[in-house]
């Protein structure tokens, strides 16, 4: 069984609020903060652990513990400055996974420069369906293909580097299969399944969502 891991909510507006609500409501541990006494106050309620706080501040994230933190979503798209700032803050306290929300693809571009694993546009991602990823499969970038069929982009794990396609046999262990590979920002659709894998690349690959979750 898998630990569960610990969230944190950076900016409580109508997208943050969503994502925290989802993950408590599934038992997660959820930090949320807003630097706006009166959203922190009326959300409270529904939101147990809610700081007031501004996260673009050194001091601040040590002491909240952010660095303890396996995941934190910054969802503060009015303000790019604090976005960045707070993205960049959060790794460098060594938080694994930073998922910013943003306004455009420009925003998107520059976010992700500073060290955001993840950037979404809430415009084709909710609030919901972003922490409903996140507890089902540990995954943020998955795509739904239909009901019962998704795609995700998967990190090479460290047994597999060495190891070619043949060797791992994943459709015949996690009835999936693989589409892709990428490295450098290339996409490698023609596989050479013998081909060993590198810590570097990222497979591609779609399968029963359900059985999706045994890759978390």
């Amino acid at each position: 069984m898998s630990t569960k891991k610990s969230y944190a909510v950076f900016g409580l507006g109508r997208y943050g609020i969503a994502v925290a609500k989802e993950l408590i409501k599934n038992g997660a541990e959820v930090l949320a903060v807003d630097i706006n006494e009166e959203v922190v106050n009326n959300a409270i309620a529904e939101i147990p652990y809610c700081k007031c706080a501004d996260v673009t501040n050194e001091d601040v994230i040590k002491h909240l513990g952010i660095s303890n933190m396996d995941v934190v979503i910054i969802s503060m798209a009015d303000s790019l400055e604090a976005s960045v700032m707070a993205t960049m803050l959060c790794k460098e306290a060594g938080v694994n996974i930073v998922i910013a929300k943003c306004s455009n693809e420009m925003n998107r571009k520059l976010l992700s420069k500073v060290g955001a694993d993840r950037v979404v546009l809430p415009e084709s991602e909710s609030g919901i369906r972003l922490a409903k990823n996140l507890l089902n499969f540990g995954f943020a970038d998955i795509l739904e293909l239909s009901k019962d069929v998704s795609l995700i982009e998967l990190d090479i794990r460290p047994e597999w580097v060495g190891k070619n396609l043949l060797q791992l046999n994943l459709r015949q262990k996690y009835s999936i299969n693989v589409v892709a590979i990428t490295q450098d920002n290339d996409v490698h659709v023609n596989i050479d399944p013998q081909k060993p894998l590198e810590a570097s690349m990222k497979l591609i690959v779609i399968g029963n969502t359900s059985k999706l979750s045994k890759l978390k």
